[in-house]
């Protein structure tokens, strides 16, 4: 059709009026057909509410030639509606023809959300807002319903610092786009955060000692103890500097870290898991809650048991004598994989659980420094096997590379028990095209064999290293093309596209060369930098700069291996 009326019988109200425009603008970009209002019996789609579906679940029925009923539990569920639809019409220039898929949809996750690490100069970070808020409502059609921003206190002075301040207005401006697509909001904070300005004196240590077998890593240096005098007084000082900035933001959501970074390994708060930290972030969440009294309160396990034996034993049995009323949930995941302990023994205190599962850091260094990174396989593994302990959970971002994997998070939350090939092949129907969406499907699973690569120093100079043979990279590339040629301009010039087309044309040319950098692969790492805005980005989050006197962070299982 090239006519589309909207009837919206669901009560008007300001999330409504979003969903409303969201459908408008996916029909308009993409179809170039203004989308105009309607009555119920000429409408070619009709929105409502109505109750008796399940928490923001949604019902889409409509028989051939009819108009197509959206309708939502609740707004968020109208939302969600509205976004399968988009996804499941086919839309191109002129022409919009409606979806076909018809039934009822209800999460099975009530916490769908995502972490924005908002530090580094990633592309979180120093992107256009306009392009960030644009992606936060893009996360929204896919189910997202929570999203956790940092104000990482460290590189700051102070709250006064203007850059400081620069930050907090974007994080302002970032949580209130969310807020107005039904994204409940969220603050993450390390237990004992200090700004760069702490006191020498109480200032928290890292040396091992007291029963540490390793110094916690991304330990900023700026840290305080909790337990030197003063200490706990000025964590609380800073904190509440921090949450008086973010007046106006009605925090759903605030998240207590221990380790990476974080910690102190001082005799008075060795193990720091279930000693110092415990102490720290009960005095935080008390705080927290007196300004954000519906907040629920998430205390993080991250790196438990790495540094130091015993915190899980310790956590469980501190919780086993008395279950503390400040925690309203546990983080439990790890880098790598997620934690044995809770597996094996359950949740400390039988608190509900939530992940923070690793769609990041995972089989790249520099992070995201060779395109997307799709890991659809262990995506689909990790939450099978965790998906009897957690409620859902906030996966780690540090950018836009890891797209698929959010959208594998976010729809694995919704439905655990979905094939992440069928996640996969619904992203590329609605981001590039759905006659290509079989063949995307394959590229995906060959980048998942190929994932793992990296940079090392050797005697000849600098070398990439794949961590797999990449034995299928001229294959990849080959079929990536050949989607390529059959995709609409405007598709092929997307961000979305480009850095699955870089990351398949990087694995070949590397493998060409065996691991020597060339012109060609410089090439293609200068467009990713332009992608993520990584010019200023530090090296884990900036693609491999190659010209002269370019200095590169090497990671250190690469350098190993």
């Amino acid at each position: 059709m090239n006519k589309v009326s909207i009837c919206t019988l669901a009560p008007q109200g300001p999330l409504v009026a979003e969903v409303v425009e969201l459908l408008r603008r996916g029909i308009r970009e993409r179809a170039g057909i203004v989308a105009v209002c309607a009555g119920e019996s000429a409408a070619d789609i009709v929105l409502d509410i109505r109750g008796g579906i399940g928490a923001e679940g949604f019902r889409v029925e409509g028989e051939p030639g009819q108009p197509v009923r959206i309708t939502g539990n609740d707004e968020r569920g109208l939302l969600y509606g509205v976004g399968r639809f988009l996804r499941d019409s086919r839309i191109k220039a002129g022409d919009f023809v409606p979806g076909t898929w018809r039934g009822i949809s209800v999460p099975v996750k009530p916490v769908r959300g995502i972490y924005f690490a908002t530090h580094f100069h990633n592309w979180y970070h120093v992107a256009p807002l306009e392009d960030v808020i644009r992606y936060v409502e893009e996360l929204a059609l896919w189910g997202c319903n929570a999203l956790v921003v940092w104000f990482d206190m460290a590189i700051y002075s102070g709250v006064g610092d203007p850059a400081a301040q620069k930050m907090i207005q974007r994080l302002h401006a970032i949580l209130a786009a969310a807020q107005r697509v039904g994204i409940r909001p969220g603050l993450l904070c390390l237990a004992n955060e200090g700004f760069s300005t702490t006191p020498a004196p109480l200032r928290a240590t890292n040396v091992v000692q007291n029963g540490y077998f390793a110094e916690p890593c991304g330990f900023y240096g700026v840290e305080v103890c909790p337990n030197e005098p003063g200490g706990m007084e000025l964590i609380l000082q800073r904190r509440t500097e921090v949450l008086d900035a973010f007046a106006g933001i009605q925090f759903e959501y605030f998240v207590i870290w221990p380790y990476d970074q974080g910690g102190c390994t001082c005799a008075k708060c060795a193990p720091w898991g279930s000693k110092g930290y415990l102490k720290t972030a009960e005095e935080v969440a008390r705080l927290a809650r007196a300004r954000f009294p519906v907040a629920k309160i998430v205390l993080s396990t991250w790196y438990f048991d790495r540094f130091i034996k015993g915190e899980w034993d310790e956590l469980q049995a501190a919780f086993a004598t008395h279950k503390p009323a400040w925690v309203d949930y546990l983080m439990m995941d790890g880098y790598g994989s997620f934690p044995e302990y809770p597996l094996k023994h359950g949740v400390p205190g039988g608190f509900p659980a939530l992940n923070f599962a690793e769609i990041s850091m995972a089989t790249m260094f520099p992070w995201g420094g060779y395109g997307a990174n799709p890991l659809p396989r262990r995506q689909q593994s990790d939450y099978r096997k965790t998906k009897h302990l957690i409620g859902g959970g906030f996966p780690y971002s540090e950018g836009i590379y890891e797209d698929i994997n959010k959208v594998l998070q976010l729809q694995l939350g919704w439905a655990p028990d979905r094939e992440a090939d069928d996640i996969v092949r619904e992203y590329a129907a609605a981001h590039f095209d759905p006659d290509q969406a079989g063949e995307f499907v394959e590229v995906v699973g060959l980048m998942d064999e190929l994932a793992g690569l990296g940079m090392k120093d050797t005697p000849e100079g600098l070398r990439f290293a794949h961590w797999n043979p990449p034995a299928k990279a001229e294959a990849c590339f080959e079929l990536v093309n050949r989607i390529d040629g059959k995709l609409p301009v405007a598709v092929r010039q997307s961000w979305r596209w480009r850095i699955v087309w870089l990351r398949a044309a990087i694995d070949a040319e590397l493998k060409r060369t065996d691991g020597k950098p060339s012109d060609q692969v410089a090439a293609y790492f200068d467009e990713l930098t332009e992608i993520y805005h990584a010019h200023n980005a530090v090296g884990a989050c900036q693609p491999p700069q190659l010209k002269a006197g370019a200095k590169h962070e090497i990671n250190a299982a690469v350098q190993a291996g």
